[in-house]
């Protein structure tokens, strides 16, 4: 039975098998926090600065990377914080507001990236109308729509969470999720607990809708192209589906690690698979189209400071 009294405060427990080990986990972490922030801003400013890059796919590349420092930054400094602390805990408060940050970094990125979707699929199928469908007015309101989504409708669901009474205070991760402060809650929590899955039908019926529906009718062109379209078409949205299938494998270890019994597993595994998702796109993401695109790699080679191999600037 849960206890009676009402916490304040809640005890990150996983931190206490960090312990013999903090300050090399702390120094992991930092510098996977400054990987995300340089890689993510070399993005950026490698859009910003060269006008050949300014169009629709860079510009929803660009907001993909914002996001990227925006889920990094919600995570990791206040997990280097706690993790120098001598108890391990957080205020309530602080970790609710860690609740809303990351599953709206995880909202905008899954939005974003069924966006880019869109995008290619206007670019295969109708390459000669692209820049005519595709007009800056349409790519400043689906970008709105990825980041409004979510930070508005998130409040919708979350505001069932805020009302509840947290009694106990102690959780097995690093982190706070939404789904572990309902667990920690007073009384039963069911209708809760149906309505969190309504919501995560709501949150992501759009972008797999318009995932399915522009990767169905990109597979139909490809069936009827000719061999160089079909190369020209993967080589197209083949960083789109590394970066997809990068989001999808993170989710999954969450699901896995947050809905199933996986204790048998090593602590550094459990620890691997519930930090995927927050940490490994906002660093794969700009090595997936650092690489792919010439002339947003040649940006971010000149930015640090490998200049003179690379074709200028335009």
């Amino acid at each position: 039975m849960k206890n009676s009294s009402v916490m304040s405060t809640i005890v990150l427990e996983a931190f206490y098998r960090m312990e013999d080990l903090k300050y090399l986990y702390f120094v992991i972490f930092l510098m996977l926090y400054m990987l995300i922030l340089f890689a993510n801003a070399i993005v950026i400013f490698g859009i910003i600065i060269n006008k050949m890059l300014h169009n629709p796919m860079n510009y929803f590349l660009c907001n993909l990377a914002v996001n990227g420092i925006y889920g990094g930054t919600a995570l990791l400094p206040p997990l280097l914080g706690t993790l120098m602390s001598p108890s391990y805990e957080v205020s309530l408060a602080c970790c609710k507001a860690q609740v809303y940050f990351l599953h709206t970094y995880a909202i905008i990125e899954f939005t974003i990236l069924s966006v880019m979707c869109y995008d290619r699929y206007v670019a295969i199928c109708y390459p000669l109308q692209y820049h005519s469908i595709m007009t800056i007015t349409k790519v400043y309101k689906l970008i709105a729509f990825s980041w409004g989504y979510p930070l508005v409708t998130f409040i919708m669901f979350f505001s069932m969470t805020l009302r509840l009474t947290i009694c106990q205070n102690r959780l097995g991760r690093v982190y706070c999720l939404n789904f572990y402060l309902v667990k920690m809650s007073c009384g039963n929590t069911y209708i809760e607990s149906i309505l969190g899955l309504f919501f995560v039908v709501v949150y992501s019926f759009p972008q797999l809708a318009m995932t399915f529906y522009s990767y169905g009718h990109i597979l139909k062109i490809c069936f009827t192209a000719t061999k160089e379209s079909k190369i020209k078409a993967l080589k197209t949205c083949s960083p789109h589906l590394f970066a997809i299938m990068n989001y999808s494998v993170g989710c999954f270890f969450e699901i896995l690690q947050s809905r199933f019994d996986t204790s048998y597993l090593s602590f550094e595994t459990q620890m691997f698979m519930s930090l995927y998702f927050l940490i490994f796109p906002p660093i794969l993401n700009p090595v997936i189209y650092g690489l792919s695109v010439q002339a947003l790699r040649a940006n971010m080679f000149r930015l640090c400071g490998f200049g003179n191999k690379l074709l200028p600037l335009k």
